[in-house]
């Protein structure tokens, strides 16, 4: 165990720990109001901990191996007693586990219980990753005067809704993992891993709501539910927090990541805290949704122990970005930062891009069919993500791309990017995906950021508005951008079968003709928050 708590310790760049030397009171069972009794496992040092604070983990994730041992350990050996609980009806909790609906009545519950034990003291700090992060969002806004900080890492306060919007249902991602989570559970991390392999093969699954079936020979509630309801739906009204943000009266320090799928929602929610007053900071590294980092943990212990012991962490910027393509860390006031106002960079035809607008010319033409789809390749997913090579995605014939001249200064993109792609298939119903990309001297396109939308009445030419992940990149001199537009990213995102039936029904899958336009009346462009010194390169500024 020791010998782990090392090797850890210089995977993730920790500092030496306060002690190695631990306890583990196991299986305390925590009242809840109905009668049902949650399972925490308490981690502490076996001496000289007496004055040290509380960190609250709430997961469906099980208690013990590399949750407790990657999770917990670092934080108990750091400063901290560390309570970490099962949620209802997970690892040992009593109930029925209902994903985001229940964490608020349990959390308060917790709370209330968690205060009046004699080892807590008068300092408590909420810490958690994704599902965890999001069980104290549920409870932001009404916290016992014991709770000093919170520190939320790559979650949000809404947690599935942008997965299940309307004009574009990201699939993956709440899909298996409601198949992984929210059904009967496998047994041990192999058991885990095997049936997200089967899940992901299941997705291809027609009619949609089989899916799950043929993943584990039974139907899961919240995995039909994910194909249903979109994010509007009843269904899913205990699950949006948003309103909860702005009324905490704890400082926060949010950690995410450019390749996490909880950005938006995550840079929103810091957002709101900055215009409520909050002392909030934020820090966004270059990391996919599971990536191991040491980060979450340094802010436990530089920003939350301070806090828990009455002082104040040491000075930094409110916002701490990691610029890809420079590959340093900078700091800033504010998200988005000031100086950065959106560029056009026109589609052009010969697959150029620039900023000077487009001459008349004829549509791009591509054939997007849903039985071959285009694939998801890096970029924003829960496993498997991040920057990687384009070169193979783009040669298919489903895929266009728009490349600048090679710049000839650095440009710099930080903040939210958009594109406005004027569109027009010959199916009423088709998506619009599109993808920034870095292409560097020797030709190799690697993503930056990338959104798609969900078109109705897309047989007429209209339009379409894309909003991409946020992002802060340089674009090297040499390099060149690149933008790629296509009508999917499978299995990411849900295919889209082209005739209008909901995901979870569809039988058909119609392949459908696709036209991008770029000419003076449709002037298709992505939209780029660069920095005003110095000015975009690769057409007139």
């Amino acid at each position: 165990m020791r010998l782990g708590s090392r090797v850890l310790e210089r995977v993730l760049d920790l500092d030496p720990p306060v002690t190695r030397d631990l306890v583990v009171r196991r299986d305390l069972p925590v009242p809840m109001p109905d009668g049902v009794e949650l399972l925490a496992d308490l981690w502490e040092p076996r001496s000289g901990g007496a004055s040290w604070p509380v960190a609250l983990m709430r997961s469906p994730y099980g208690r013990r191996g590399l949750v407790g041992a990657a999770g917990v350990r670092p934080l108990a050996e750091r400063g901290y007693r560390v309570l970490i609980q099962s949620v209802r009806g997970t690892h040992g909790s009593g109930g029925v586990f209902d994903p985001a609906r229940q964490e608020r009545a349990d959390g308060l519950a917790t709370l209330d219980w968690l205060v009046g034990q004699p080892w807590c003291g008068d300092s408590v700090v909420l810490v958690g990753a994704s599902y965890l992060g999001y069980a104290h969002w549920a409870v932001a806004d009404q916290l016992p005067i014991q709770v000093k900080a919170l520190i939320p890492q790559v979650t949000e306060s809404a947690l599935t809704l942008e997965f299940l919007r309307r004009d574009g249902l990201a699939l993956e991602t709440p899909f298996v993992w409601g198949v992984t989570n929210a059904g009967p559970q496998p047994r041990g991390v192999l058991g885990g891993l095997l049936r997200i392999r089967r899940t992901s093969r299941a997705l291809r699954t027609v009619p949609l709501r089989d899916a799950d079936l043929a993943a584990t020979g039974h139907h899961i509630g919240y995995a039909q539910d994910v194909l249903l309801h979109p994010a509007d739906a009843p269904r899913w009204a205990g699950v949006d927090h948003r309103h909860r943000v702005g009324r905490v009266k704890v400082p926060v320090s949010s950690v995410a990541g450019w390749y996490d799928i909880f950005l938006p929602g995550q840079l929103r929610d810091f957002r709101i805290l900055q215009e409520a007053g909050v002392p909030a900071r934020l820090t966004v590294g270059p990391w996919v949704h599971q990536a191991l980092t040491g980060v979450p943990f340094r802010e436990a212990v530089e920003f939350g122990l301070p806090y828990a012991r009455g002082a104040r962490p040491a000075p930094r910027a409110p916002v701490r970005l990691y610029v890809t393509g420079e590959e340093r860390w900078r700091d800033f006031d504010t998200w988005p930062p000031a100086g950065y106002p959106p560029r056009r960079l026109h589609l052009h035809q010969g697959a150029a891009l620039s900023a000077d607008m487009p001459a008349e010319s004829a549509p791009d033409r591509y054939r997007y069919d849903p039985n071959d789809p285009t694939p998801a390749v890096g970029g924003i997913r829960a496993a498997g993500g991040g920057p990687v090579d384009n070169t193979g995605l783009e040669a298919r014939r489903d895929v266009l791309t728009y490349t600048t001249p090679v710049l000839d200064r650095d440009v710099e993109v930080i903040g939210e990017v958009g594109a406005e792609i004027w569109f027009r298939s010959s199916l009423p119903y088709a998506d619009v995906f599109v993808r920034l990309c870095d292409v560097d001297p020797r030709g190799r396109s690697v993503n930056v950021c990338d959104g798609l939308v969900g078109l109705s009445g897309a047989d007429e030419l209209a339009c379409a508005a894309v909003r991409l992940w946020p992002t802060a990149h340089r674009f090297r001199r040499g390099h060149r951008v690149r933008v790629q537009v296509s009508s999917g990213a499978f299995p990411r995102y849900a295919r889209n079968p082209g005739t209008g039936e909901p995901h979870a029904t569809a039988t058909r899958l119609l392949p459908a003709d696709q036209t991008v336009h770029h000419d003076p009346e449709h002037p298709s462009a992505i939209l780029l928050p660069v920095r005003r010194d110095p000015p975009c390169q690769g057409g007139s500024s």
